[in-house]
């Protein structure tokens, strides 16, 4: 959710500050700040409400300089979108912090805080830690000192940098559940909360571990783990350059990302497949041997990802024999969990920090199961670290709001996965091995060929632009996929959208059917085509009109009533893949037609990283 950036170098640091905040805007925010320790150790801070570009104005206006500074984009919890609820917060003219996350008992330290005669000027949780840290250091604490006694009295997941005017060599950051980055530099260092952030000025980074505290200077780092005690942490390069979080020359990120599908398809398959084999051995060492085992499957995600893992519980029980179950993160994280005997648990993130899957992740570890598997998108993100196999998509920073590649490479991931665990049953031969992994490699030209139909969509887009409801249907594993077209349709157009199995249409939905109401169907060639048909009847039957993504072997022609969209061919064991890019191409130009802000929807956050 929250941008952070930090910085301490021999230069001023305010144009890393505020580049780094703009390569964070795909997360959502409602307001920005930036605060640097100037050449008279004095914080200098400017904050305002809405987009970094008017932060950057008020800079322009009225210009900071400083070697070491903080800088965030806020995304409101507590209190309301406001320049005095906007970070970084300070204390005693000295002490300035920035946060992501929520504590939870922040009104006991304010209570604390405000009987030691502190001011509050702002409606936050954040406040209180800037107070509370301040309060140590004036009780001769050393700013590590102080932040390392302070977040023992938080509860809660929290990112905080903290910056101490009295002493401008250093930013000390911690972490709980909330990720942190530190950034190497030559002579300077870095922190954010993501990597896109620092692309611009290193590729080598420190990903902190749960509970980390780290001390940055432009000398070096040290961290602490959370136990204070001194810490190494592996130094990672990123293939990522700064020109893969850019947008030119399509006019949104959203729409860049959904042409990168065929390339981030193909190179999800890169080291997964060879010789026309599967090799479940890029899960990691562990895969043989959790594979041999596995009696049942649990498939934990949020959004986007929860379809993904819907899709995969046809793939897996058709294919592998292996009974599947789907939950969503934040409901499986709050019931009594049953978990049959060899039960392997599978989240889903794009981010790999989702705080509802990765803590049902950690809560599954004390369950009980076989073992985990992420499938994710970011190579050194915690549910990478903490499961057992995983999977990466390798679909390249994904900065839209509304989720395109990471989908479509979760898809795929969750096929491999699929073929690797029925070769392991022994379930499929060489010869239908051969054939699934052809399908496989088919994926990103039938996608390439699926993208030709945007000037199509961009019309088709016209229908519904002043329509303020639409239906999708689907059946089988199309149904997640017409889930996915409703979710992408609502996030970025604010059309209200809603995805049912087409079988169900006579239990209810059919009511909302009249001549205003559209209805997209997904059609491809497969053995519920006819059944699909039948309902397609009953929607023209009540005056509703169709818009079908169908293959042409379906035989469905547009006549009154009815305009059907021609899919290229796809096998029915990728159409799911190949079906989702013009679904997602058509919320995108009906998106563009009503002036949205495509990729910062209203509301939403890229990553989220609190409940």
């Amino acid at each position: 959710m929250c941008g952070i950036v930090g910085a301490v170098a021999e230069r001023n640091v305010v144009d890393i500050l505020v580049e780094g905040l703009q390569r964070l805007e795909y997360r959502g925010y409602d307001s920005a700040g930036v605060a640097v320790v100037d050449d008279e150790n004095q914080l200098a801070l400017r904050r305002t409400v809405g987009k970094v570009a008017e932060l950057e104005e008020k800079i322009a206006a009225d210009p900071l300089d400083g070697k070491i500074g903080v800088a965030h984009t806020r995304w409101a919890t507590h209190g309301g979108v406001t320049e005095a609820n906007a970070h970084p917060h300070v204390s005693g003219g000295r002490i300035a912090v920035i946060h992501n996350g929520i504590i939870e008992n922040f009104q006991p330290i304010k209570d604390e805080m405000l009987a030691k005669g502190y001011v509050f000027e702002s409606e936050t949780d954040t406040e209180v830690a800037a107070h509370l840290v301040h309060e140590f250091v004036k009780q001769g604490m050393s700013l590590v000192e102080a932040v390392g006694e302070a977040v023992k009295r938080f509860q809660g997941a929290y990112a905080l940098l903290v910056v101490d005017a009295e002493d401008p060599e250093r930013i000390v950051v911690t972490r709980v559940a909330s990720p942190l980055v530190i950034g190497l530099g030559d002579g300077e260092n870095y922190v954010a909360s993501g990597v896109p952030a620092l692309l611009p000025v290193t590729q080598r980074f420190i990903y902190l571990e749960q509970g980390d505290l780290a001390e940055i200077r432009r000398d070096g780092i040290s961290i602490f783990d959370s136990n204070g005690e001194a810490a190494e942490r592996e130094v990672h390069e990123t293939e990522w350059d700064s020109t893969s979080a850019e947008k030119a020359p399509y006019d949104h990120f959203m729409l860049k990302e959904i042409h990168d599908q065929p390339s981030a398809l193909a190179d999800t398959l890169y080291g997964k497949v060879a010789n026309q084999r599967v090799l479940p051995e890029a899960l990691g060492p562990k895969a043989a041997e959790l594979l041999n085992k596995v009696e049942h499957i649990h498939i934990v995600a949020c959004g986007t990802s929860y379809h993904a893992g819907c899709v995969g519980k046809y793939w897996i029980e058709a294919i592998a024999n292996v009974p599947t179950h789907v939950e969503i993160a934040s409901e499986y994280r709050y019931r009594h969990v049953y978990v049959p005997e060899n039960t392997l648990f599978v989240t889903l993130s794009q981010s790999g920090e989702t705080a509802d899957t990765l803590e049902a992740l950690r809560m599954a570890k004390e369950l009980g199961y076989l073992g985990s598997l992420t499938i994710c998108n970011s190579p050194h993100s915690s549910m990478v670290r903490e499961s057992d196999l995983v999977m990466m998509t390798q679909a390249g920073p994904e900065i839209g709001v509304a989720s395109t590649k990471a989908f479509t490479t979760q898809l795929l991931s969750l096929l491999i996965v699929t073929l690797m665990m029925a070769k392991h049953r022994n379930l499929i031969d060489e010869a239908k091995e051969r054939e699934f992994v052809a399908n496989l490699t088919h994926a990103a030209a039938a996608s390439d060929q699926a993208l030709q139909m945007s000037d199509d969509l961009k019309e088709l887009a016209k229908d519904f632009a002043d329509k303020q409801h639409a239906l999708f249907l689907g059946r089988g594993p199309m149904w997640p996929i017409a889930m996915e077209g409703a979710l992408k349709l609502k996030e970025i157009s604010y059309i209200h959208a809603e995805a049912y199995a087409a079988g169900e249409l006579k239990h209810g939905p059919l009511a909302l059917i009249d001549d205003e109401m559209p209805v997209v169907v997904v059609a491809p060639n497969n053995e519920l085509l006819e059944k699909l048909k039948s309902n397609m009847q009953v929607v023209r039957a009540r005056g509703g009109q169709l818009y079908v993504f169908a293959d042409a072997e379906t035989g469905i022609e547009s006549e009154e009533g009815t305009i059907v969209m021609q899919m290229p061919h796809a096998d029915r064991l990728i159409a799911p893949i190949v079906y989702t890019i013009p679904l997602q191409l058509l919320a995108y130009h009906v998106a563009v037609l009503l002036g949205t802000d495509v990729d910062q929807p209203r509301n939403l956050a890229k990553s989220v990283t609190v409940e």
